[in-house]
């Protein structure tokens, strides 16, 4: 490996992978699929950068953050790591923007573990694009 096929590699993670959410507990696809951004990305990166802004802009005097404002904190970056999707609501396509990717987080939370666990993994990242 060499310095051009790690630098490649973080801009291909910048374009996402796909991945369909699956049923919690059959395992089968729910017809959900989500663009998400890989762990090396640039986009990831800012999402870490933000995080740690919000984190330090919610303490309070004594240097605490609340459970709930850490958690708000958290899905925020999650939500900030998905790229597009493909979801529909009512047979309709659900319109793509931060405030509907936090309702699809906020929802259930196989779902933030599963989008979370994909966003982590390199190994899905790896190869040609897709």
């Amino acid at each position: 490996m060499q310095l051009n096929d790690i630098l490649a590699d973080a801009q291909d993670q910048d374009r996402g992978r796909d991945f369909e959410l699956a049923d919690p507990i059959t395992g089968k696809p729910v017809g959900i699929t989500l663009r998400i951004a890989g762990p090396d990305s640039a986009t990831q990166h800012r999402a870490r950068l933000q995080l740690a802004d919000d984190l330090a802009d919610a303490m309070d005097q004594s240097g605490r953050v609340s459970a709930s404002d850490k958690e708000k904190a958290r899905l925020n970056s999650l939500a900030r790591c998905i790229l597009g999707w493909h979801i529909l609501e009512d047979g309709e396509p659900v319109p793509f923007t931060h405030a509907n990717a936090l309702r699809l987080l906020k929802g259930a939370l196989w779902v933030q573990m599963q989008v979370d666990t994909f966003a982590s993994d390199r190994a899905a990242f790896r190869g040609a694009s897709a």
